[in-house]
């Protein structure tokens, strides 16, 4: 299974805000880490159970990863470098935060854990099945300061690359507290196929080979740098 990283940090990258709230009432951000149970209202996790397994793995308690935002989708739109592997595919993404907020702030940090991820996956056996993983910037928010807006929004400004979370008053809010700025790390999981079912039967073996790698990973963590 091919496996890779990239870094998206550029002023016009897209970037996560945790919590996060969207126009559309019927998508929202739910804080599995401490409400597990409401892994039942994400519609993508009720639909793909499999989605629905591995948001309550990574948010079990005590580990040091979380989800923020997840989807799913079929697609008969293939990249020319995709053709090789049949004529449809199915996707999906995960967006993971780490708990410790030192550990949110640490650019190093992610690029190591995305790093140790693609060497772990890259034993992994030859299928039509891709993840890719990118580090994007994250703000993050007390709770009760999030103003409604799209998950992803633009910035006109690159944040610095240190292990000290930098701070940016939000310009739309007076005497609102500072959201503190650090990284996430967004997991594309791709299956492939030419037969209706073949993409979701290999989607799910990519999206599980993951799952596995993710927790061997924090059980022998990579040294820090």
């Amino acid at each position: 299974m091919q496996a890779d990283f990239s870094v998206e940090l550029g002023g016009d990258a897209p970037a996560l805000e945790i919590p996060w709230r969207s126009d559309n009432p019927h998508v929202r951000y739910y804080d599995l880490k401490n409400h597990p149970e409401l892994v039942q209202q994400i519609p993508e996790a009720a639909a793909y159970p499999e989605l629905g397994s591995f948001l309550s793995r990574i948010n079990v308690a005590r580990f040091p990863l979380a989800t923020a935002k997840c989807d799913a989708w079929t697609s008969n739109e293939l990249d020319l470098e995709e053709e090789i592997f049949g004529d449809r595919k199915f996707v999906s993404y995960i967006d993971l935060i780490f708990v410790d907020e030192r550990e949110r702030c640490s650019f190093e940090k992610h690029e190591a854990f995305a790093k140790e991820l693609c060497r772990l996956l890259s034993h992994a056996p030859e299928i039509a099945a891709t993840v890719e993983l990118i580090i994007r910037h994250c703000y993050y928010h007390q709770e009760d300061t999030v103003q409604p807006r799209d998950t992803m929004r633009r910035q006109n400004k690159p944040l610095p690359l240190d292990n000290d979370c930098a701070l940016e008053a939000d310009p739309h809010r007076k005497n609102s507290p500072a959201p503190s700025a650090g990284f996430c790390i967004t997991a594309y999981v791709t299956g492939f196929g030419d037969a209706e079912h073949e993409p979701v039967r290999l989607w799910t073996i990519g999206l599980n080979l993951l799952q596995h790698a993710i927790v061997q990973l924090n059980r022998n963590p990579p040294p820090a740098h």
